[in-house]
């Protein structure tokens, strides 16, 4: 396997070295030729490509394939700056069709199931990737992107939907919006959850699976590397199997390579995309990688499902603070939806951390003394895991905002 993947890496390195950027980088740590690359000591010598990469190279300076070439565009949503703009020639469609088509094959979709995609479309790759994937496996699809949320289960039920593709944020939302629509669960036939796009936690699946009655699987992937299918769960849900195409590091801080099983930053190598190939590519997901065979008997690499973003990382009184924490001591009790929102605010020279938190509707006609002591137990679990003191505010069902893409998890007032 290893000689499979230096033979895949040097094939990336051959294709991005007459782009102007990587070779002037490459050629500053001693690498003029991919034959200069026979180990993976010397493939970590090669220089990580951040996101500030692609946008200093915009729209695209980094592309390895004339634009003749290319067939589709995809971009970020540029929401600090330009975008960050990738490619796809004929090649790199269909193989990304193959990746997601096998994915969801393992995870025991077929041709029978109806998918309903409530991913956004557009310059976001998610509706478009799954959307591909599942016409290669020959199930049906229903695009009907984001949004939209009563008619989203009223075709769910007239549609025969068994499969929901959308953020886990979207289907918890979907699933509080079933109970209120007066459509029963037995009405639909929904089985099957594909869920990702933001990090989520085991509490969170919980909740969706218990609440739509279906089994939901984790699925990885980003634009800058191919999209959604990167990697998947399998039905053992013991981490996501990351596809062959792809080779996986996990850095430090600093961005120096750390072990198998040892926590830190995500970092992928694309191995065959030819319009937009990555080297190194620092993903901000922050993740743990095995390598074994899974009880599926899928042989490769496996990595655990994100528990935080580098970028959602809060520094509240010089301690690293991630939403996924505050949503996992939420879940571990009871009377709480998983609704909640971290403000964020500097009193004098103090940060202050506020949580807010809905109250479930058996929670909400609780007499006062109940609800402060639910309050307080949530307040002291919170501190527990995070060290440092927090404020609870208890709020109504219902009044945290929905989304239909991703959750917004944090209102900084600091900036």
């Amino acid at each position: 396997m290893e000689q499979q993947w230096l033979k895949g890496l040097r094939k990336t390195i051959e294709r991005v070295l007459p782009i102007p950027y990587y070779h002037e980088r490459f050629r500053a740590v001693g690498i003029n030729s991919a034959e200069n690359v026979q180990t993976f000591q010397d493939f970590q010598r090669l220089p990580l490509t951040a996101k500030e990469d692609l946008r200093n190279n915009y729209p695209f300076g980094l592309f390895a394939e004339p634009m003749e070439n290319i067939v589709r565009l995809h971009a970020s949503s540029g929401t600090t700056g330009k975008p960050t703009v990738v490619g796809y020639t004929h090649h790199d469609i269909a193989l990304w069709a193959k990746i997601v088509a096998k994915e969801l094959k393992r995870a025991g979709i077929t041709q029978k199931d109806v998918v309903q995609i409530a991913y956004g479309y557009g310059l976001f790759t998610g509706g478009m990737g799954l959307h591909y994937g599942c016409e290669e496996l020959g199930a049906l699809v229903l695009p009907i992107s984001g949004g939209n949320t009563a008619r989203q289960l009223m075709l769910m039920r007239d549609f025969g939907t068994t499969v929901l593709a959308c953020t886990p944020s979207y289907a918890l939302y979907l699933a509080e919006s079933l109970e209120e629509s007066g459509i029963e669960r037995s009405e639909l036939k929904l089985k099957i959850g594909i869920f990702g796009a933001e990090p989520w936690t085991e509490g969170m699946r919980e909740q969706i699976e218990i609440r739509l009655g279906i089994k939901a699987y984790d699925i990885y992937g980003l634009s800058e590397i191919m999209g959604p299918g990167v990697a998947m769960e399998c039905p053992a849900q013991q981490g996501l199997h990351i596809d062959q195409h792809f080779y996986p590091e996990i850095l430090d801080m600093q961005g120096n390579p750390l072990a198998e099983g040892c926590r830190g930053e995500l970092a992928i190598t694309s191995l065959e995309k030819e319009a937009f190939p990555v080297i190194r590519y620092r993903t901000k997901d922050l993740t743990t990688l095995h390598y074994g065979t899974c009880s599926c008997g899928t042989v490769g690499w496996t990595m655990e499902r994100v528990s935080a973003r580098v970028d959602d990382m809060l520094i509240i009184r010089g301690v690293n603070v991630f939403p996924s924490q505050v949503e996992e001591a939420i879940l571990s009790l009871g009377g709480f939806e998983p609704h909640y929102l971290l403000v964020v605010d500097r009193v004098g020279s103090l940060d202050q951390l506020e949580v807010q938190v809905e109250v479930n509707e058996t929670s909400f006609i609780d007499e006062v003394r109940e609800l402060e002591g639910r309050q307080e137990r949530l307040k002291q679990r919170i501190e527990e895991i995070l060290g440092i003191s927090v404020r609870i505010r208890l709020v109504e069902p219902k009044s945290i905002p929905r989304s239909e893409g991703k959750a917004v998890r944090v209102i900084d007032k600091r900036k």
